[in-house]
């Protein structure tokens, strides 16, 4: 049973309607990425799934046991959020927020989780460092190792390697490849680089002027996606 599965939705924003008619399904240990033309709707639609903004019609509906709250989130960084004053304990135990219910502190199951995601993600013993000091790198994963204290389900991720150099992206979707392929954590990501999703993702859905749900395979042989190819391997040339 799929996680998410989207029904002739309608995306849109200040009462303006962007996308119509978009329908597509995410089943357990897929990795979807999101593409398409800048301004066509891909971060609306990741805070649609997420329920931060309302459909403008038709539906998003989860199954397969997943709740909202089971949703891990790396949403893209503002300069604010860069410079925010926390530690990496602190920051990565926040995402247990969901699990604590009306619970006002964290308990020793859920310190014990934001100490395994901390040591996943390559940042143990820098756990007092503070996030305002990190590389762009290092903030990454420390938000990543709170996205996972969310969820062992379901990963939502905005751009997560936008402004960072060569060799930190590559250990970045390295990284998003072992918690899909070693830990079966489902992904959706958004993505600028046409390239990174058709070596790393099982599917891709291409959003904007013409729309595109399906295999990875067979989105290359699409009309769709040899034009959009096309364009994109002409503005490198460029």
């Amino acid at each position: 049973m799929a996680y998410i599965t989207c029904c002739d939705l309608a995306l849109g924003y200040d009462g303006e309607t962007i996308l119509r008619g978009l329908n597509f399904q995410v089943d357990p240990g897929d990795y979807l990425c999101i593409v398409g033309e800048n301004g066509s709707g891909k971060s609306t639609l990741m805070k649609t799934i997420l329920g931060l903004r309302a459909p403008m019609g038709g539906s998003i509906t989860t199954g397969d046991g997943l709740t909202q709250r089971e949703i891990g989130y790396l949403p893209q960084q503002t300069l604010v959020q860069r410079d925010f004053p926390a530690s990496i304990r602190e920051i990565v135990l926040s995402g247990c927020q969901g699990r604590c219910g009306f619970r006002p502190f964290y308990n020793k199951e859920e310190k014990a989780l934001a100490a395994r995601n901390i040591e996943k993600m390559g940042l143990k013993g820098m756990e007092d460092r503070c996030y305002r000091e990190l590389s762009g790198g290092q903030q990454q994963r420390v938000l990543l190792a709170r996205a996972l204290c969310a969820t062992q389900k379901l990963l939502l991720l905005d751009e997560p390697v936008s402004g960072l150099d060569p060799v930190v992206t590559e250990e970045m979707y390295r990284l998003i490849d072992d918690l899909n392929k070693k830990e079966g954590i489902t992904i959706i990501m958004i993505s600028h680089d046409i390239a990174v999703a058709l070596r790393r993702a099982s599917h891709i859905l291409h959003i904007g002027h013409s729309v595109f749900f399906g295999p990875r395979d067979e989105y290359v042989k699409s009309a769709v996606g040899r034009l959009f190819l096309s364009e994109e391997r002409g503005g490198e040339q460029a």
